[in-house]
């Protein structure tokens, strides 16, 4: 039994690029190209995508002495 490609299932649903909104690509998954991905790689080592957590106190540090 031979898949014509029209009948093959793709390895993972087709996505838009969270950057630009373009069809993603395979190479750059789930970014459509290499600068999309390299703006999203910025953005987190500069320190725009932020996680919340619990706020400490200045005195408190987390430090035991």
């Amino acid at each position: 039994m031979t898949n014509s490609p029209s009948t093959v299932t793709p390895l993972r649903p087709k996505r838009r690029c969270p950057e630009c909104s373009r069809p993603s690509a395979r190479e750059h998954f789930p970014f459509c190209s290499e600068r999309c991905k390299a703006v999203d790689l910025n953005r987190w080592l500069s320190g725009s995508y932020v996680i919340p957590g619990p706020s400490v106190a200045p005195d408190e540090g987390g430090e035991e002495r």
